[in-house]
């Protein structure tokens, strides 16, 4: 079960939108305990102009505070809100860090909403700097409604996630996050591995391989699980089979087998995170 979870307010419609429907929604299916609220104030001191800093933080602090007191109304406990100045990501990961979070709930904008990418904003920023685990949930912009929209439902995250698993030592972080923190709350999972790697003729015979390593991580949860193997780019077939399995949450870990590959390609969480419409939860590895 999830203890903890972090969860950044910036004020802006996606923040607001998540806060009305869909953090209620997570909420209310008793899969976490207690949230903690974190307002980063995204300006650097300089001595040249005088700002007063200790005003826009009270300021800052008071909006989060009516925040926490309407999540409070709704039943949510909310045991902290807290306000940084610095790089909003930077903070967002120390905080968490300093809180001992299970979780950091980042909302990101979709690619239409004012055309801004997820990639190289706040969201896919804490996703490579935290050592928590951050789930980074999409909403779209509702052009008839001239509102922000959810894309993905708050209360079935966890029902049926893809986990997609490489064999590395990231796996084993993989399984025990998900033992951890929402076992209890998968209907059906689906464990993929995605063959990037090898010679063509030797595809089939990796296939065999990586299908028994499969079924032995499936033995290591409590429920059901399909299995399925892919070979070519990693991250598109991971999206794709989650498309077609009607999954409602893409597990995958930060590093894959070769910190190098990631560094000169884009790493396979880097591809998800671009282009999945549905939840992600990125998992740090711990190597």
């Amino acid at each position: 079960m999830i203890s903890k979870v972090l969860f950044p307010v910036d004020f802006s419609m996606v923040s607001e939108y998540a806060f009305s429907n869909c953090i209620p929604r997570f909420f209310s299916t008793g899969v976490a305990e207690e949230l903690i609220l974190i307002h980063v104030l995204d300006v650097q001191p300089t001595g040249d102009v005088f700002v007063d800093y200790d005003k826009m933080q009270m300021k800052a602090k008071e909006k989060l505070d009516k925040v926490a007191k309407d999540f409070r109304d709704m039943g949510i406990n909310v045991a902290k809100t807290v306000v940084r100045m610095g790089h909003p990501a930077l903070e967002i990961a120390k905080v968490a860090e300093e809180e001992n979070v299970d979780i950091i709930y980042m909302p990101s904008k979709g690619e239409h909403i004012v055309r801004d990418m997820l990639i190289g904003h706040t969201a896919a920023n804490v996703a490579r700097v935290a050592t928590k685990p951050v789930l980074l949930v999409k909403y779209e912009w509702d052009k008839a409604r001239h509102t922000v929209k959810c894309i993905w439902d708050a209360r079935r995250v966890f029902d049926k996630p893809l986990i997609a698993l490489d064999f590395s030592p990231c796996s084993d972080s993989i399984v025990e996050t998900v033992k951890e923190l929402f076992e209890d709350y998968v209907k059906k999972a689906t464990l993929m591995h995605v063959i990037d790697y090898g010679k063509p003729d030797k595809t089939k015979e990796l296939s065999e391989e990586a299908l028994k390593k499969l079924e032995e991580f499936a033995k290591k949860f409590k429920f059901e699980s399909d299995l399925e193997v892919s070979a070519g780019v990693a991250s598109n077939a991971i999206i794709n089979e989650a498309v077609i399995k009607g999954s409602t949450l893409i597990v995958v870990g930060k590093r894959g087998r070769s910190v190098l590959k990631d560094l000169l390609l884009g790493s396979t969480a880097d591809g998800v995170i671009r282009r999945s419409m549905l939840p992600v939860l990125l998992v740090p590895c711990k190597y």
